[in-house]
């Protein structure tokens, strides 16, 4: 077997140019978290890795009062659930940050790396789709910004092309009484991956839900918003009967399997307790002022 080729660009457009040249043969490794233990395991067998960790300035958190939130491919997880900045205004997502891993993996682990393992589990993606937040990506000839809840398309597999590089995370900025809620559930540990998690931003006006997005990770081949559910919500005031019904909705639209971690009856009922559980807590948030 011929030996693995190791490059380290010092510039995104550098590996872009790599990606360009060697195109399914290599891999961007940037925390190595997830990258490293899969071919370890010989699930991938790449010939080129291309290690995106020392390109300098990549790793930014900067918040702008009209374009919102950017976050750099290289931000570590522990940085976004440390930020003061996101907890102050983006809290939902420092949540999700909190609960991926222990704070070893956390160091390590990049926002970018996260997204593109495209685990149906993953954290940050159901905080991110409800925020409505897309991914800025570079390719050697152009830029592309993509929606994070049309980024992933199945289990391990997103829309990046072979020479393509997530460079980017872009939160807009929130409506005014706005809150937001992550819930991980798992059996053992908070650090084990999620058996099902749940996103939930609403916005009020008064008490009526103008606006209402549930997204949830692990009861589906990649993560989903619940459509049929929000869609119940909005323009209602939330009373115990709507938020059980709008709760079961959201448990039929996911379609879990059965795993070593739960089974998918499991899963569908958890659903059902987390999606009441989280649109409570963030109507309440709003209310709190």
């Amino acid at each position: 077997m011929d030996a693995l080729k190791y490059f380290a660009p010092r510039t995104m457009e550098e590996a872009c140019a790599l990606l360009a040249k060697y195109k399914e043969q290599a891999k961007v490794i940037a925390g190595g978290t997830d990258l490293l233990v899969q071919i370890k395991h010989g699930e991938i067998l790449p010939k080129y890795i291309i290690n995106i960790r020392g390109i300098p300035k990549q790793d930014y958190i900067v918040y702008d009062d009209k374009v919102g939130l950017s976050i750099g491919a290289l931000a570590t997880i522990h940085s976004i659930e440390a930020s003061s900045l996101i907890q102050e205004k983006f809290n939902i997502l420092a949540q999700a940050a909190s609960k991926l891993g222990t704070r070893q993996i956390r160091n390590q682990a990049t926002i970018a790396g996260n997204l593109c393992n495209a685990s149906p589990s993953a954290e940050l993606a159901p905080a991110l789709i409800v925020l409505g937040a897309k991914v800025g990506i570079l390719r050697a000839s152009r830029e592309r910004t993509v929606l994070i809840e049309d980024f992933f398309t199945g289990p391990g597999q997103t829309v990046l092309k072979p020479d393509e590089i997530l460079a980017e995370i872009q939160v807009p900025n929130l409506l005014p009484r706005s809150g937001g809620v992550y819930i991980k559930h798992t059996i053992r540990k908070a650090m084990d991956l999620a058996i099902v998690g749940v996103g939930v931003m609403v916005t009020m006006d008064g008490n009526i839900l103008s606006n209402v997005r549930i997204a949830l990770g692990a009861v589906a081949p990649a993560p989903i918003r619940a459509r049929k559910a929000e869609g119940i919500l909005i323009g209602r005031r939330l009373e115990d009967d709507l938020l059980e019904k709008a709760a079961l909705i959201a448990s039929e639209e996911s379609s879990p399997i059965s795993d070593v971690r739960s089974s998918a009856d499991y899963r569908k009922k958890m659903v059902k307790v987390l999606v009441a559980r989280a649109i409570k807590q963030a109507v309440e948030q709003v209310q709190a002022g």
